[in-house]
């Protein structure tokens, strides 16, 4: 029933009584005062506003996201397989070889490996704790990590000069040398992602000129939530340090009350809030000329899935600023911590933003501005959703596919987490006997990659390079890559460039209503009248 998730979310570890409840509360259709089970509404009497995020007591050991049915997502769209010829490659068999695809592509200047790469991880715990697992996979499969936001001011080491501005981040250093340590030098990029706090922090400034970073990337905003970057502290003493530094943190660790309520286990983390900003067209073109000025050779905008009118103010900026890369994040995806009823109910769904942008794109094309690279975020995680997503973004117009990435997180958290969690099963012995049937219990063995990195890296697979770094590479490059080049095959494209919108038909009238993308039946019947006219 669609009124369920209203009262009942496993985000945030509410469910009802009875399983026929009203539907348009989600409320049990009789509740009745002698029940233990809480639901979203007896949960928030006791934890008032934790119930607005995902489960606390999971906050740095879990990621989460929207699980609202928006009515239109990728599964919505089919891929159409061809059987004549062959398109980037000779139209021979010995050459037209799923292999021989080229899943390459050049994102805001930055040559990937692979379409996808991982956007900004920040402050957030999870991103923190499993950074040598996600920077030294990205390096290794060439490809982009953006660093988030707020790394530099929730550092506990970092230091300020006498203007607030940071001269020292010992986590901001250690994130990016971790990259760099397997990066080839040409394939990706390690990113320093800014917001309001960031750049009051001069943090940007100090990536350019003391840790060599060269892409900046500005953020308005993301699609999980459109009011400012989220974490929860536990110590009570860094909610104090982070509220000197300038952050809004709730309740008042401060206040003597509060200190004394924590102390007692009333609660048992402060929220640690981020500014938004107050975009304006002309400050931006200047900030971004100036980011060029100190030192920046490339500059993306990262943003959230906010109202058409946003979309189109947000490319106009970009292309007046003449931005390398815009990153639009839909509504769906999450990575660390937003309200959950945000993540559900507001901002535009993944499918509908992409239409959106490449409706801008359109008029800015017939008028002749200048249209940066996009990429795309919003809850993807396999080469299917990738392949469509590219493909309905070329125009036909020469310039296309204007989608060149997709940017993901919450996908890679995973494949990092298991693989550090299954790493840790098996020097405990508790590798689940199935898995140890079927790979073995010991990781040289169940990560399918080892042999190759092994003849390029030797011993330092699974030392240097972290067993996670191992299942974030075998991810991105054994299954996205290789899969996303049999679909390539299956369609004769063998270039991504040369996907396009007639590789792809709508299953449903909305999809085809939303991104003009034909329907199956409107396609067949074109293809069919067109054939057999001889």
């Amino acid at each position: 029933m669609a009124g369920q998730l209203e009262n009942a979310r496993s985000t945030t570890g509410t469910r009802t009584r009875l399983t026929d409840v009203s539907p348009i509360s989600g409320m049990c259709a009789i509740c009745v005062r002698e029940c233990n089970v809480l639901c979203e509404v007896s949960k928030s009497a006791f934890r008032g506003r934790e119930v607005l995020y995902p489960n606390p007591e999971d906050f740095g050991k879990s990621t989460a996201a929207s699980n609202k049915d928006y009515l239109l997502d990728w599964s919505h769209f089919q891929i159409m397989v061809d059987a004549l010829g062959a398109h980037g490659v000779p139209p021979d068999p010995d050459a037209a070889i799923f292999p021989a695809a080229d899943v390459s592509t050049v994102v805001g200047g930055v040559p990937l490996r692979v379409p996808a790469f991982i956007a900004g991880l920040g402050s957030t715990r999870v991103a923190a704790d499993h950074w040598a697992g996600l920077a030294c996979g990205a390096a290794l499969a060439g490809t982009m990590q953006v660093i988030g936001e707020n790394v530099c001011g929730m550092d506990p080491e970092a230091r300020f000069d006498e203007h607030g501005r940071v001269v020292h981040s010992p986590e901001l250093s250690r994130r990016v040398e971790l990259y760099r340590k397997w990066w080839d030098g040409t394939h990706g990029d390690i990113v320093v992602q800014t917001n309001v706090e960031d750049t009051r922090f001069g943090v940007d400034l100090y990536a350019l000129r003391e840790l060599g970073v060269t892409t900046i990337e500005r953020k308005w905003g993301q699609g999980a939530k459109a009011i400012g970057g989220e974490v929860r502290v536990t110590d009570l003493e860094q909610a104090v340090q982070l509220k000197r530094r300038g952050y809004i943190v709730h309740p008042d660790p401060e206040d003597e009350a509060v200190r004394e309520a924590f102390k007692r286990g009333t609660f048992t983390s402060f929220e640690r809030h981020s500014r938004v900003g107050m975009p304006e067209e002309r400050s931006f073109v200047e900030d971004v000329a100036w980011l060029r000025e100190q030192g920046a050779k490339r500059v993306f905008l990262k943003t959230g899935a906010y109202k058409p009118a946003v979309v189109a103010f947000t490319m106009k900026c970009a292309s007046r600023a003449r931005v390398d890369l815009v990153t639009f994040d839909g509504a769906g995806g999450g990575t660390g911590m937003s309200p959950v009823p945000m993540m559900n109910e507001c901002a535009t769904p993944t499918v509908y933003l992409l239409a959106q942008v490449l409706s801008c794109i359109r008029v800015m094309r017939a008028r002749g501005h200048y249209v940066p690279d996009i990429a795309i975020a919003g809850g993807f995680v396999n080469e299917t959703q990738i392949f469509k997503a590219i493909a309905m973004s070329n125009l036909g117009d020469g310039h296309s596919p204007y989608v060149k990435a997709v940017a993901m997180a919450r996908a890679p958290l995973a494949a990092v987490m298991k693989a550090d969690y299954f790493v840790e099963l098996s020097r405990n012995g508790g590798v689940p006997q199935r898995f140890a049937s079927l790979y073995g219990r010991d990781p040289e063995t169940f990560f399918i990659t080892v042999p190759e990195l092994r003849k390029r890296h030797g011993d330092a697979v699974g030392a240097d390079i972290p067993w996670p770094a191992v299942g974030l590479y075998t991810y991105f490059q054994d299954r996205l890559g290789v899969g996303l080049k049999q679909l390539m095959a299956g369609a004769r494209k063998w270039r991504l460039d040369l996907l396009s919108r007639e590789d792809i038909v709508a299953l449903t009238e909305r999809a085809s209503h939303v991104t003009g993308i034909p329907t199956l039946e409107e396609a067949a019947q074109q293809a069919i009248e067109t054939i057999l006219d001889f």
